[in-house]
């Protein structure tokens, strides 16, 4: 939940999420299927509360959060419900981008999320205060780091990694992109992309899912338990509105 990538490459739409979190938390259980008002959604579950921060529903939709939205908030704790659980009310919605301009978002801590729906694309930001929706060219590439763990300047780093990497070649895969997030800055334990912060906070998977065509493949990489995890839904076969 605190690198995101989002890339184009010809009609392929690849879209990556590093998760780092504390190692005392709880592990998160593997992506699966599970209906969430009515609706079809296949994301990792985080067991302590229930959310997650990377979902795909049935219509091909992609929602995925990072903690804090333009700048590092304080946090002010007894939160009224966790962000996890919002991207599964979000995403569960029949149209996820008319649940973001209706939620109501008080007393929830700062996020940021990636929405890829409809062949469009939206940064949502919540500051705490107020709610920012930010329409974006589905031609560019795009990276997102969280402002709780990264401060401007690194996050300005990891942008030129990241588009210096683009600029590398003309077409990329989705083991391409996986390399990106995995081997990028590696002796770099504090600030490259798989973070390692005193062994008490790591990055702990990587998930990634390809929309092409009439079909959505999330794959999910355990880094803890050195493990992959594949889930694939044809959005097209779903449809029923």
């Amino acid at each position: 939940m605190c690198t995101v990538t989002f890339v184009r490459s010809n009609d392929k739409i690849i879209i990556t999420s590093n998760r780092d979190e504390q190692v005392l938390r709880p592990n998160a259980l593997e992506p699966r299927n599970y209906t969430v008002n009515n609706k079809e959604v296949i994301f990792p579950k985080d067991p302590k509360a229930g959310g997650t921060w990377y979902a795909v529903n049935e219509d091909g939709t992609v929602l995925v959060l990072l903690n804090g939205a333009d700048e590092k908030h304080k946090m002010t704790g007894n939160y009224r419900k966790s962000r996890g659980l919002i991207v599964l009310d979000i995403i569960s919605d029949f149209s996820p981008i008319n649940a973001w301009n209706e939620i109501d978002l008080d007393n929830i801590e700062p996020f940021t999320l990636v929405l890829f729906q409809d062949k469009n694309l939206y940064q949502l930001r919540w500051n705490g205060i107020q709610k920012d929706k930010l329409a974006l060219d589905t031609n560019q590439n795009y990276i997102w780091s969280s402002t709780t763990l990264y401060p401007k300047e690194v996050r300005e780093n990891r942008a030129k990694w990241f588009f210096d990497y683009m600029n590398s070649k003309e077409i990329f895969s989705e083991n391409d992109m996986y390399n990106f997030h995995r081997y990028t800055e590696n002796e770099n334990s504090e600030n490259g992309l798989v973070i390692n912060r005193n062994n008490f906070l790591k990055t702990l998977s990587i998930t990634q899912t390809t929309v092409e065509n009439i079909e959505a493949k999330m794959k999910h990489y355990d880094l803890v338990n050195q493990k992959e995890f594949e889930n694939t839904i044809n959005f097209v076969a779903n449809k029923t509105h």
